[in-house]
């Protein structure tokens, strides 16, 4: 009996050993597939920016946004506002649609904590609906409108380190059906000197919360069942079963520094690390130079610039096999330039500002905000 158990086992050992070899190489086969959730989230929009500045200076603007577009960028802005604004931007985007932000902060407290509302809303309305039977038209229209709401608080902890959270609410209507999801966005900022120049660190998690839900009457059918002949019967009411969509989560790390400072003049080099859960890593580069007081006025000027580089699908744009006719409109995609002009005197400052962003195979963008503080 004792050696029967002994070559059972001495059998088990040897089957073990043995299923060790493929069960490493499929591990290590499944480890070297992207497993990249390309198209696998909802609400797109809420990675179409804010301001015409933040767009002009890409992602990594979240290390040195300190206006309302804080808000939306890095919720811990805010906090380093030094007096309450308001920022109102939108832009033409794709295939006639529409994009729209707009944001409100206030500091308080002495000035350690701030409190801010956004709102954004991307979509079009009366689009024409085609069918199969009816490709002229049926005479029947729909509208898309995408939405969010959000709530942000941010606090100084010392005079070096702030952060702050958002909390948003996201509605999703797509012609007769509705959807809706939660989101909370962090950031944090620390800010310090090297050199005698101000350099700041930001670190964000935007899009974290529920999936995308959707509901409503698109969702209601009639079901025929299956009678034997001769038997009448009558449609049934039903209602499809849909899967809920993630949010865009995203993870930045960003740093901002002034490579030069004087009082009437600011150039600012800005960098960051993106990584998306529906995309592999990105980053940005850029930079803004800035002018006060021009010829002792109250006037100033700004110009900006960056690069964002975001793979937007599983293609090496390197290698030979996959080069096409829009190659260059591929490599130009992440591309953004603009400028800005605003008048600051007493309590009041107003700003204008412009932003020119490069789409790739989708085309230019224009972007237009506008900025109050008092």
């Amino acid at each position: 009996m004792r050696n029967q158990q002994a070559a059972i086992c001495s059998a088990l050992v040897a089957f073990a050993l043995g299923s060790l070899p493929p069960i490493l190489a499929a591990q290590n086969n499944a480890s070297n597939k992207d497993n990249t959730g390309y198209g696998t989230t909802s609400a797109e929009f809420l990675l179409l920016g804010a301001g015409a500045r933040g767009t002009a200076l890409g992602s990594a603007f979240a290390a040195l946004a300190t206006d309302p577009s804080a808000l939306y960028y890095n919720p811990s802005g805010i906090a380093l506002m030094p007096r309450p604004g308001a920022t109102i931007g939108t832009y033409d985007y794709v295939a006639d649609t529409r994009y729209t932000w707009a944001g409100v902060a206030f500091p308080f407290s002495g000035g350690s904590r701030g409190i801010g509302l956004q709102f954004g809303t991307f979509g079009f309305s009366d689009q024409k609906v085609y069918t199969v039977e009816q490709p002229e038209g049926t005479g029947a229209t729909y509208s898309v409108s995408e939405t969010f709401v959000g709530l942000t608080l941010a606090q100084n902890f010392s005079d070096r380190f702030s952060a702050g959270i958002t909390a948003k609410g996201v509605f999703d209507n797509l012609g007769q059906a509705t959807g809706n999801a939660f989101a909370v966005d962090f950031g944090a900022n620390f800010h310090a000197h090297i050199a005698e120049r101000p350099i700041r660190l930001s670190f964000v998690l935007a899009n974290l919360g529920t999936d995308l839900t959707y509901g409503g009457d698109a969702l209601n059918v009639d079901v025929n069942r299956d009678a034997p002949p001769g038997v009448p019967t009558l449609p049934q009411p039903g209602k499809l079963r849909s899967k809920g969509f993630p949010l865009p989560t995203t993870f930045r790390v960003g740093i901002a520094y002034d490579l030069l400072g004087q009082e009437t003049s600011r150039l600012t080099l800005l960098s960051d690390f993106n990584q998306a859960n529906n995309n592999r890593a990105g980053f940005s580069a850029g930079g803004e130079w800035a002018l006060d007081k021009l010829g002792g006025s109250d006037f100033g000027v700004a110009l900006r610039g960056s690069y964002s580089f975001q793979p937007a699908n599983n293609v090496d744009i390197t290698n030979p096999l996959s080069q096409t006719a829009l190659s260059d409109e591929e490599n130009l995609q992440g591309l953004a330039l603009g400028g800005g002009l605003n008048y600051s005197a007493n309590s009041l400052s107003i700003g204008l500002d412009y932003a020119y962003k490069y789409l790739g195979v989708l085309g230019p963008t224009n972007f237009f905000s506008v900025s109050f503080g008092w």
